[in-house]
């Protein structure tokens, strides 16, 4: 090995090294296809998959795309692709033809591996390529090729590209690099307090920076095992915290299902005796739902805040339960924050959240326009969210900027909307954005309910009226079972309006 090749190894595959040489024969991760490996298990695919790379002609800082759901296998490629010098791009699977393409073009990866043994829709998209079926120490993947090795210098200190959610535009590949990669998942560790031998459950999805950043290396790193599963189920995830499961991280969508389907099973608790560590990410804590939350897991919610291009991470609680805390807590370690109160829309101690330190992406792939309006020359990302900090240094999030709703001449945050309609006991979930009509905005409100369930929209309404003041109501209410997520269980609203049309006419 050649001195270049040894700096590559110690750079990319650092935490599963560790592992293998630390503890080699302890759990790894186990998946819902029925992998099931121990780290020195995990080294050995992930050198298959390293191994099947090279002989596929993919070279340093060459790209892989990788079309997956949560599986053992999807982990063998990335902790493979590392090892082979290349970059991966974790791609959902469950992305539309369409979306794929978009990707390919922009990346123009050398290779694509598709977990065809977890996703029937990696199956379509490798029968759609024409893609082959290559096996081994990872069990089974179909490999494409559709471009020559194209090697980019730029990419030389680059771990993942991952592409944000859009539908118009450039295309955004956030580049982050390996001390990005291996910050978030440090500091998601031992935020967590986490152990070796722990037990992390496993479904946000992989290709999203959370699941790749903040499950997948935090547990490496310090050697807890995954419990991998390809899409959420509700029941799936009740057996899983009552048999063995110590750390969940999950989206309100997911904790309000599970909530549900305890309470159809004829219990009001979860009851379960090794979870030590909830979480709840993508929206701001409301607090009636997190007493409702606490009580049902008998643990402590904690929040955070983070985005794809901050390596997951960078601000997050770790309260006692039954603290009043809604914030999304301090500043991780490491990283600053401030708030630009210029931003339209800010207030008085409130604007633009800026954000800098190690958690900061390298920039957008290919597009140094839109790098530059992101991060400026002293390092400070814009996220584009409105937030401010308490007397404590806790960052409260109001909502994107982009997202506020000016009713009237008044700045309406939908979140605040969000939470009120939340608070009511049918509601599973709600999502609020703003229309323009008549030269101002109208606030419209999505609201999901539990199947068979029935809510009357002016029932609701009343209920509202009790909790906000006039300019904040929505002026028309829409309810319905489901409300058009991404596979991390983030709510599409720019998908809203579109999905709801007959119901809005």
């Amino acid at each position: 090995m050649t001195c270049e090749e040894a700096e590559l190894m110690a750079r990319v595959e650092e935490y599963l090294a560790q592992q293998i040489t630390s503890r080699g024969d302890a759990q790894a991760l186990s998946d819902s296809v029925g992998t099931s490996w121990t780290f020195n298990e995990l080294g050995k695919a992930s050198d298959a998959i390293a191994e099947a790379l090279k002989a596929a002609g993919v070279k340093p800082n060459d790209r892989v795309l990788m079309l997956s759901e949560n599986c053992g296998a999807a982990v063998a490629t990335v902790f493979g692709t590392w090892k082979a010098g290349a970059v991966i791009i974790p791609v959902n699977a469950r992305q539309s033809e369409g979306e794929v393409k978009r990707i390919l073009d922009h990346a123009t990866p050398a290779a694509i591996l598709m977990t065809t043994g977890a996703s029937p829709d990696a199956v379509k998209h490798a029968e759609r390529m024409g893609a082959s079926e290559i096996t081994g120490a990872f069990g089974s993947l179909h490999l494409a090729t559709p471009t020559a090795s194209n090697p980019d210098a730029d990419l030389s200190d680059v771990a993942v590209l991952l592409y944000t959610t859009g539908t118009t535009g450039d295309p955004k590949g956030v580049m982050l690099t390996h001390e990005n990669v291996r910050f978030g998942g440090m500091t998601s560790a031992n935020l967590r307090c986490m152990a070796p031998g722990d037990v992390v459950y496993g479904v946000l999805p992989l290709t999203h920076v959370f699941g790749l950043c903040s499950v997948l290396t935090a547990s490496c790193y310090i050697g807890a095992e995954v419990r991998l599963e390809a899409r959420f189920s509700a029941e799936k995830l009740y057996k899983a915290l009552t048999s063995g499961v110590n750390f969940l991280s999950a989206v309100p969508q997911m904790h309000a299902l599970l909530m549900q389907y305890t309470k159809e099973q004829g219990l009001t608790k979860l009851n379960s005796k090794t979870l030590r560590y909830v979480s709840s990410g993508a929206a701001p804590l409301d607090p009636t739902w997190k007493r409702k939350a606490e009580e049902f897991y008998g643990v402590a919610i904690q929040n955070g805040y983070g985005m794809t291009e901050t390596a997951a991470g960078t601000s997050a609680t770790s309260n006692p339960i039954g603290s009043p805390d809604i914030s999304v807590g301090p500043p991780l370690p490491g990283i600053e924050v401030k708030i630009d109160e210029t931003v339209e829309g800010g207030g008085v101690g409130a604007g633009e959240v800026m954000t800098r330190g190690p958690q900061i992406m390298k920039g957008y792939y290919k597009n140094p326009t839109e790098t530059a309006k992101a991060v400026d020359a002293d390092g400070w990302l814009r996220t584009g969210d409105l937030g401010k900090l308490d007397e404590n240094g806790f960052l409260h999030i109001l909502g994107r900027s982009k997202e506020l709703i000016i009713h009237g001449g008044f700045n309406v945050y939908p979140p605040e909307v969000e939470a009120a309609i939340n608070d009511h006991p049918q509601v599973i979930q709600s999502a609020v954005i703003g229309r323009s009509k008549d030269g101002d905005e109208e606030v419209l409100a999505f609201v999901q309910i539990a199947e068979g369930d029935s809510l009357d929209p002016e029932d609701l309404r009343a209920f509202v009226r009790e909790r906000l003041t006039g300019y904040k109501r929505p002026k028309h209410i829409i309810i319905g079972t489901a409300l058009p997520a991404a596979p991390t269980g983030k709510i599409l609203k720019h998908k809203l309006l579109e999905t709801f049309k007959d119901q809005m006419a």
